[in-house]
């Protein structure tokens, strides 16, 4: 009877344990002025995956882009992963991040396309980016 006991309590435990994990999960929704096409969700999707895997520990779930609105919108595990580390990661990527702007060495390797619209980048008359191309 006592075995049984334990046995329950640590089950009980253990799910209290995992829901508090799972309640920790948030989403973080960021603003990129130069995320507005394909290529551009190609590389940061890219980029992000590896930036995960090796120094952010795991800590971002998924991410969703929104190109016609310029956005990326982020779940995390905020005692792995800050939103500021996040906005640096889309900035070491070449990505403006809400207010802070991506850092100038990574910013020049992007494509055209991938660029501030004031620049000369983004969407471009009849001829949308942000659809995937036909292969």
């Amino acid at each position: 009877m006592k075995k049984i006991l334990i046995i329950v309590f640590l089950l009980i435990g253990f799910h209290a344990q995992t829901q508090a994990q799972e309640s920790k999960v948030q989403w973080i929704t960021i603003k990129s002025a130069n995320l507005k096409c394909w290529e551009c969700k190609e590389r940061l999707d890219h980029y992000l995956t590896i930036e995960n895997k090796s120094n952010m520990e795991g800590g971002i779930i998924q991410w969703k882009f929104f190109l016609l609105q310029g956005e990326i919108k982020l779940q995390y595990y905020p005692d792995r992963v800050t939103p500021d580390m996040i906005r640096t990661a889309l900035n070491n990527a070449g990505f403006d991040a809400d207010n802070e702007l991506a850092t100038e060495e990574a910013y020049k390797t992007l494509p055209q396309a991938c660029k501030r619209a004031n620049e000369g980048g983004g969407p471009q008359p009849r001829k949308p980016c942000h659809l995937e191309p036909i292969h």
